[in-house]
């Protein structure tokens, strides 16, 4: 039987919450480390869900993605940080960026390393606790797989965009990241006016081709 479909729900968004934690913290401990101590002295440097929540990117977007079936996808505050603090800003500029995604692949990886455990455990008697269990790590792997990718967008203020920063010229990344004031805009539009008017699912493609490949290397 394994889990109920609610129950998947349920801990959709609990893999959301502690994954956007992780994400969040993750960005604030490269910063401290890199020189800049902003996200610290915000209370940013932890894993409290309350200090990193967004309503709409953490509360409304994923809960309205888990039950219309859609990718899981959020986004958190984002953490704050002072470029002119880092030792030194052209590359960890980057390395604040990429050390969100990069928590989320390495939650994947350990969560995934767990299910092969659960399962094995699963085949060699057949209990239906170790089931529940392995489907559950399952979907810690999927919900941070989805994290990772779409935070790697290069749209502004997700942290591809700031990866990609470093490589333009000073004026062209200013004007680049004028992009971030529509940001909320060109989501909505990728991921429920195209599906919905058009048919035309972007985000969907670009998640099939990225985060489920390596979900089903990790979870065969």
């Amino acid at each position: 039987m394994g889990l109920s479909t609610l129950a998947v729900e349920l801990i959709s968004v609990l893999a959301l919450v502690m994954g956007s934690s992780f994400h969040e913290a993750s960005h604030a401990l490269a910063a401290h480390l890199c020189g800049d101590d902003t996200a610290k002295e915000a209370g940013r440097l932890t894993l409290n869900p309350l200090s990193h929540i967004d309503p709409v990117g953490s509360v409304l977007l994923p809960v309205a993605q888990v039950f219309l079936h859609g990718p899981i996808i959020a986004f958190a505050k984002p953490v704050p940080y002072n470029p002119y603090r880092l030792k030194n800003r052209k590359t960890d500029e980057a390395i604040v960026a990429v050390a969100g995604p990069l928590s989320n692949l390495v939650q994947a990886l350990l969560c995934a390393a767990l299910y092969q455990a659960a399962k094995a455990a699963y085949l060699s008697c057949f209990a239906e606790g170790w089931l529940c269990v392995a489907q559950a790590l399952s979907v810690f792997v999927y919900v941070n797989l989805m994290l990772c990718f779409f935070n790697l967008l290069p749209i502004p203020p997700l942290d591809g965009s700031k990866v990609i920063g470093i490589f333009l010229p000073v004026e062209a990344r200013e004007r680049f990241y004028v992009i971030e004031r529509y940001a909320m805009v060109v989501l909505i539009v990728v991921l429920w006016v195209l599906p919905s008017v058009a048919g035309i699912d972007l985000m969907g493609s670009y998640l099939d081709a990225t985060a489920l490949p390596l979900y089903d290397v990790l979870c065969a």
